[in-house]
């Protein structure tokens, strides 16, 4: 059984978010698909069912768990399917709980991915381990179906904030997201200007620091492009590898997040 590597939201390996891919005509047994995940040990590992040329359902698991979205193994696996397995230029992902994703190739070799819009909501009713995980003072929370958005004063609390991963584990399936726009800090090594910057923790999931997480930004895009007045922005997840989202705000509560990406691996498991 050949398997990819990939990092996404990158045009340089070493950099974005590892991602596995495995691509199969039948679904594997649930158990043994968790168990290739576990001993992968990145971020996502994700399954791929071809239907036929240009429709495919996708799957994801972390090191623990099965997860409803990711981007990032989105993002990879359209990039093994364009390199590999199709001479299509638009693709579809098959989701079980979010429908369809549209997912088109650019002649740079950009990956567009049609999502929808998962809105976070302000609240103020928050569980204190926020307060108590965090080091740095914020100024909102926000949640989504997937996390807790807490927006911090500046770029730079965002990038020094050392969180107590054991109480955000208490948290369990509701993960943690750090964001601020980026009006004070320059973000080293890149000509890209950046609109916003966020991290983001999931340490119940198996992953403390997730590197560039795609799924998020359906949500961190559309609060920042309400906040700036803009449609488009790009996006940097300032992790310790780091990664670019370029968001465009479509109709009909869709987003659309592009990325590179790089493949880093083929290899054959013995399963």
């Amino acid at each position: 059984m050949k398997m990819y590597q990939v990092d996404a939201f990158s045009q340089q390996l070493f950099q974005g978010n590892p991602a596995a891919v495995i691509v199969l005509e039948d679904w594997l047994d649930d158990q043994l698909m968790q168990q290739i995940a576990l001993e992968n040990n990145l971020s996502e590992t994700a399954f791929v069912k071809i239907l036929d040329l240009d429709q495919y359902e996708i799957r994801w698991f972390t090191p623990l768990a099965e997860v409803d979205f990711c981007g990032h193994a989105t993002l990879a696996s359209a990039f093994v399917l364009f390199k590999d397995f199709t001479e299509q230029q638009t693709i579809y992902f098959h989701v079980k709980k979010l429908g369809v994703f549209i997912v088109n190739q650019a002649a740079d070799g950009k990956i567009q991915m049609n999502f929808p819009i998962r809105r976070a909501e302000p609240i103020a009713d928050y569980p204190s381990i926020l307060r108590d995980a965090m080091r740095k003072p914020f100024k909102a929370v926000y949640l989504n179906a997937q996390a807790y958005i807490i927006e911090y004063q500046s770029v730079q609390d965002v990038l020094d904030e050392t969180p107590d991963f054991a109480k955000l584990a208490e948290l369990g399936s509701l993960r943690t997201a750090i964001t601020s726009d980026n009006r004070d800090v320059a973000i080293t090594a890149t000509d890209e200007k950046y609109d916003c910057v966020s991290r983001y923790f999931a340490p119940a999931m198996g992953i403390n620091e997730d590197p560039v997480t795609g799924s998020i930004h359906t949500a961190i895009a559309p609060l920042w492009a309400e906040k700036l007045g803009k449609s488009e922005l790009i996006a940097y997840q300032a992790s310790q590898r780091g990664g670019t989202l370029y968001c465009k705000i479509l109709d009909q509560e869709r987003i659309e997040i592009s990325g590179y990406a790089r493949l880093f691996l083929v290899a054959q498991l013995f399963v």
